[in-house]
């Protein structure tokens, strides 16, 4: 019979929270009876958590206070060698998924400070701005031949109505061309 969770986390020097977490995903594995054996727990954690908690630590600890290194190289409690770090179903580790995990965030990380820095655009805004924008250059054109024509029929010494016409056809003819030009809204 071995110790319950909340005296191996006593034992392990962690919460009963860490070592139920441990239990469920699959870093430890208890006994049939619930209850966890130490010794087999403690190779188990040792060889299934992570090795940057150790650099991490031995970092800190080397930033606060230096002292020499022992004699005889002790396993820290909570890491482990990356190299030994299982694998999942999927082939990558859980040193793999953290990485890529923290890279996502750095990346989130940007685009939300170019957000706030107001270097990044709304595209649903921008598109409506441009629509609304080749609406109104549309429209300017659409009456351009009403103010222009009169102006340039009596310079030609040509009929206005005829002018009218025939420079709206015209600007017709160039919008529906300019309307056949799809941009690509990526």
């Amino acid at each position: 019979m071995g110790l319950s969770i909340r005296a191996y986390a006593r034992h392990r020097g962690v919460s009963h929270v860490a070592v139920k977490k441990a239990i469920d995903t699959g870093r430890i594995t208890a006994l049939p009876d619930g209850t966890i054996d130490p010794d087999a727990a403690d190779a188990q954690w040792a060889q299934n958590t992570l090795q940057p908690r150790r650099a991490a630590a031995q970092e800190k600890v080397g930033t606060t206070r230096a002292r020499p290194a022992p004699a005889e190289a002790t396993p820290q409690r909570d890491v482990a060698d990356t190299s030994t770090a299982p694998m999942s179903a999927g082939g990558t580790s859980l040193l793999q998924a953290r990485t890529v995990n923290e890279v996502l965030k750095a990346k989130l990380n940007n685009l939300e400070l170019a957000h706030r820095k107001k270097e990044l655009v709304d595209r649903a805004q921008a598109v409506a701005h441009v629509f609304k924008l080749a609406r109104i250059e549309r429209d300017a054109w659409l009456n351009w031949p009403a103010r222009i024509s009169g102006q340039m029929a009596s310079a030609l010494g040509v009929d206005a109505h005829t002018m009218h016409v025939t420079l709206e056809a015209a600007v017709r003819e160039h919008l529906i061309e300019l309307g056949e030009l799809r941009p690509r809204v990526d």
